[in-house]
């Protein structure tokens, strides 16, 4: 979904860019449009990722935390 934000935000720097070249009023509507829907999407991101449980990237750091604690705990007991 951040990817359709970002495409969103760069159509509407566009919609920008012509409505000042051309002086209409109809692009810059446009433009305002486009952004009003990308900071929509971007909200609901935001709140969709605040509120799901933890993924499957925090379970992978601990482990990976666990097995160099491990390993680092084997290397001291075999060295003395």
């Amino acid at each position: 979904m951040l990817v359709v934000t970002l495409m969103l935000a760069a159509i509407g720097f566009g919609l920008l860019v012509i409505a000042l070249i051309t002086g209409s009023v109809a692009w810059a509507w446009g433009c305002i449009a486009v952004c009003v829907i990308g900071a929509v999407l971007l909200l609901a991101s935001a709140l969709g990722a605040r509120n799901a449980p933890a993924g499957e990237g925090a379970t992978r750091t601990t482990r990976s935390s666990k097995k160099r604690k491990q390993s680092r705990e084997d290397r001291d007991s075999s060295d003395g």
